[in-house]
């Protein structure tokens, strides 16, 4: 048996996504794994029980496996409990303008201060679960509840029950599949019907239906058994996301059930368009079927802002409030529905002076969508001519879409190493150029700065060992490891210049802290560029820049400059170094600030040296979206900023206005 200590830093724990692709990797090894946290554990590939097991980010976990694989298992997955980002496809909120109705009537506006309603009757107030003002005719959506007979399956007919049960099982799934094919969803709502899919598969939920039909009860009283039993399990506990995860669990075993019953369901594709749904809880599979497009608000009496269905309406821009203290009975009364998400206020058939305001702040939204929807193809300039490049930061290729949509003039930060991360073997030069190629095609002529492997001891991958350290901020990571292992960073370097071709792909080195390792870099690149000579392989040229995020690129600057093109400032890892302050641990958070005087002198001092050496000097961190800061960032030489898509809008309007 192969067994390993490790702190979790999966971000938010292992809800239901992270979960739902943690089992998906412990299920490509063919040995036995069981995670242990807390004094309690669960198998590594059931996503039920792993999500009860309720691991959250900075726990102590114990990964046990065993099997003719089981090393390579527990160092996978130690891999991925390690590495912040592993998994996560949490929704940020939605970039400005991306949210319509059929009216165009609703916009999520997060720069707006929330309008306080007034009714003759004080209207109701929920949880705030998506931002924006709405209102509308409502769209009742209160499916009939289920009618199941208590009939006992005699024991010579169990196992046809049983094969019932499977085929219900199956056809659920493949319409979970369905839906998640549809056109127009985006990425991130097809991960939470993955996860949906994984519940319904589990193996120990299956086990626990087939054991209740074993029993001698009906398919679908067993499958509404074993649900109940595992919802209200996840109900119990006390973390809010993973209590909301019984929605989930309710939803899978209702869709089962009604497969099992031939019945179906009430579905939101029949919405009329510029609908303000109301409901008593709305599955994410439901909202996944509806024309999002068309709906111009939710209203749940049920349901958190951690829920699938809030991160659905935050992605897609629809107002939307959960938890709302108002009865059924008013509900399915209502004629009209006015809401505003970010105060969580609802005003069930809105009179004269409610609707007035709500139309107001309506308007008002409108009118600052459209005002950022201008910017999209704005390149944008100061006021004394300066132009400032706006720029995506990105993971994966899947994301290009959505930064193409919000304007991104390039791709100021691609970080590789998700290509590395949760996978069993190191990606080939191969694979690494058809993706690093792709990523340029997509984007020229506009310039895509490429960051090599970031990766340590913080959020190491599998096929290259790291040994232990106290603190792997300060350790074996970045430039300094590959540097040490040519074998994983000269197949990369060659991707990238293989990509090159297309004539605008920048590379950007990290972790840099001596003038000797960027020579040491360049060394490396001339010796692959004389091997893919050799061996008649195109390249084309490039730029070869440095994050700017240890002290001593800071003070080495005017040295480093005269080695690179550019440099790029990585405010998060530049702020926790010069502050000696944990970016993830809570306790110093008040140190770990961007605008903190000490930061920004350190920025200065690298943009004087970069406008000394004539090269230019960009931002990637989120900071570089920061209205307050960006005043600070142009003043100062800064002619790039790169950032969430969601921000790119506002903050092109922001240098419009310098």
């Amino acid at each position: 048996m192969i067994e390993r200590s490790v702190v979790v830093r999966v971000h938010e724990g292992l809800h239901a996504r992270p979960a739902t692709q943690f089992v998906k990797l412990a299920k490509s090894f063919s040995s036995d794994v069981e995670i242990r946290c807390n004094g309690r554990g669960a198998s590594a590939k059931s996503a039920v029980k792993l999500m009860l097991l309720g691991v959250k980010e900075h726990d102590e976990a114990v990964l046990r496996a065993e099997g003719e694989d089981a090393a390579e298992a527990v160092s996978a997955l130690a891999t991925f409990l390690q590495t912040p980002g592993a998994g996560d496809v949490e929704l940020a909120p939605p970039a400005p303008g991306t949210a319509t109705s059929a009216a165009g009537d609703v916009a999520a506006a997060a720069s707006l201060a929330p309008l306080p309603l007034s009714s003759v009757a004080p209207p109701s107030r929920g949880v705030a679960a998506s931002e924006g003002t709405a209102i509308g005719p409502a769209f009742h959506f209160f499916p009939a509840a289920l009618q199941l007979s208590s009939d006992r399956i005699e024991p010579a007919d169990r196992d046809v029950e049983v094969a019932r049960y499977r085929a219900a099982l199956a056809a659920t799934t493949q319409s979970f599949r369905e839906a998640k094919a549809r056109p127009g969803l985006k990425r991130d709502d097809a991960a939470i019907i993955d996860a949906l899919v994984d519940v319904a598969e589990d193996a120990d939920f299956i086990a626990d239906v087939e054991r209740a039909i074993h029993e001698g009860h009906n398919a679908p009283a067993a499958v509404m058994q074993a649900g109940t039993e595992i919802a209200g399990s996840f109900e119990a506990m006390s973390d809010p996301y993973l209590r909301a995860r019984a929605e989930d669990i309710r939803s899978v075993t209702r869709s089962v059930a009604l497969a099992l019953l031939g019945q179906r369901d009430a579905s939101l594709a029949d919405m009329p368009p510029g609908s303000v749904v109301v409901a008593d809880e709305i599955a994410a599979l439901d909202l996944a079927k509806a024309t999002l497009k068309d709906m111009a608000g939710i209203v749940c009496r049920k349901g958190a802002a951690t829920s699938h269905v809030a991160i659905m309406a935050r992605a897609h821009g629809i107002p939307a409030v959960l938890g709302a203290p108002v009865s059924e009975d008013a509900l399915r009364a209502a004629r009209v529905v006015g809401l505003d998400g970010a105060s969580g206020e609802v005003v069930i058939d809105p009179g004269a002076a409610d609707e007035a305001r709500l139309r107001e702040a309506i308007a008002r939204e409108r009118t600052e969508r459209e005002s950022l929807i201008a910017y999209r193809t704005v390149e944008p300039t100061t006021r004394d001519g300066r132009r400032i490049e706006i720029a995506a930061n990105l993971g994966s290729l899947g994301e290009i879409e959505g930064a193409i949509e919000a304007g991104a003039m390039g791709v100021g930060l691609f970080r590789t190493e998700f290509l590395f991360m949760e996978r069993r073997t190191l990606p080939g030069e191969d694979e690494q150029a058809e993706t690093y190629r792709a990523l340029a095609d997509a984007f020229a002529p506009h310039p895509v700065v490429i960051r090599t492997l970031d990766i340590g001891g913080d959020k190491p991958v599998a096929g290259i060992d790291f040994e232990h350290e106290d603190n792997p901020f300060l350790g074996w990571r970045g430039v300094r490891m590959c540097l040490e292992r040519p074998d994983v960073f000269k197949p990369q370097l060659r991707a990238l210049l293989r990509a090159s071709v297309v004539g605008n792909v920048k590379i950007l080195l990290p972790m840099i802290a001596d003038v000797a390792e960027v020579r040491a870099v360049r060394a490396l690149l001339d010796e692959c560029r004389a091997e893919l000579d050799a061996e008649g392989r195109g390249h084309g040229p490039f730029e070869l820049g440095v994050m700017i995020e240890t002290p001593a690129a800071v003070f080495l600057a005017p040295a480093i400059a005269r080695e690179v093109d550019f440099f790029s400032v990585g405010t998060n890892d530049l702020t926790q170094y010069v502050m000696a302050a944990d970016r993830l641990n809570p306790r110093v958070a008040k140190l770990n600030r961007t605008e903190h005087p000490a930061v920004l002198e350190a920025i200065r001092m690298a943009a004087r040296a970069a406008r000394e050496a004539n090269i230019w000097i960009g931002v990637c961190g989120e900071a570089a979206a920061r209205a307050d800061l960006i005043p600070f960032f142009v003043e100062n030489g800064i002619t790039e900023l790169s950032m969430s898509p969601a921000s790119i809008g506002r903050a092109k309007r922001c240098v419009t206005e310098l």
